[in-house]
């Protein structure tokens, strides 16, 4: 076990800008735009600015899986954020999300753009736009929300605490890693359980509850995150798999994944989304 006495907290924080690990370049302790950068608009109504990341592949599936059931409304231009170059702090962005995290959304569709910030509020807000992947009452609608925020809830445990400090802190501290990683498979068991009952998530139907977990927790269950599955020994999940590998086929989650990716498989990157045949030309470029 580590020294718990190696380090006392001051007495007030001050920022230290190189003791960030991987992203001490764009992690800062205040708010706002860096630089001046407006965000470019396309020809779509629904204008996404994102990275591949799991926050930003709940979106992108959502709006893929919107245009399988035929919504044409749901076209969308998928504008690329290089987080790590900082570009979540122009002018522009900030003022779509005064957070500067993806994914953002603007909706030009009305009279009015209306921005829309937050995973799962940019989720909800497109299911009762479209009418869609969401009970409209009662009982499963209350069931689908719960878990879409547990989700939202419990991101930030497997993301910003065991991601951080297993994959990208620049010291293995042994107390945070193990405190997340008990808490990450306490979720992943909670999951599973819910899973040995249903089909998904929030019940029978497919919804914005699957959208959201599926990018994060799947992909853990898969060993696609963090390279961490065997540390975590997530094979013994076996409820989450079978419904990891059910969305996996569905051609709108698999459309979903691939807008906004720069990591993996070139095939399965399309790095920005402007008209439903970028899909077949990304297939042809990288057969070239």
């Amino acid at each position: 076990m580590s020294d718990s006495t190696a380090y006392t907290p001051p007495a007030v924080w001050t920022w230290n800008k190189d003791n960030g690990g991987k992203f001490a370049s764009i992690n800062r302790p205040v708010a706002g735009p860096t630089h001046d950068r407006e965000l470019p608009v396309g020809k779509h109504p629904l204008q996404l600015y994102s990275l591949g990341t799991p926050n930003g592949v709940k979106v992108t599936v959502m709006l893929e899986e919107l245009l399988q059931l035929g919504h044409a409304g749901a076209e969308y231009d998928a504008w690329l954020i290089p987080i790590g170059e900082g570009a979540q702090f122009g002018s522009g962005f900030v003022a779509v999300n005064p957070n500067s995290k993806i994914p953002a959304l603007m909706d030009r569709s009305g009279p009015e753009p209306v921005r829309v910030f937050e995973s799962g509020a940019i989720l909800l807000y497109l299911a009762e736009k479209f009418r869609a992947f969401v009970p409209e009452e009662g009982a499963a609608r209350a069931e689908c929300l719960s878990w879409l925020f547990w989700q939202m809830g419990s991101a930030p445990f497997l993301g910003g605490g065991f991601g951080h400090f297993y994959a990208y802190a620049p010291t293995k501290i042994e107390y945070a890693i193990d405190r997340y990683a008990m808490e990450v498979k306490r979720q992943l068991d909670v999951l599973d359980r819910r899973l040995a009952e249903s089909r998904y998530v929030a019940g029978d139907a497919y919804t914005i509850a699957d959208m959201a977990i599926w990018p994060w927790y799947g992909a853990l269950a898969k060993g696609q995150l963090y390279g961490a599955g065997e540390f975590l020994q997530v094979q013994q999940y076996t409820h989450v798999l079978r419904w990891t590998d059910e969305i996996a086929q569905r051609p709108g989650a698999r459309r979903g994944r691939m807008v906004n990716r720069t990591f993996g498989d070139p095939a399965s990157q399309l790095h920005e989304r402007h008209d439903a045949s970028d899909f077949e030309t990304n297939t042809q470029d990288k057969r070239a």
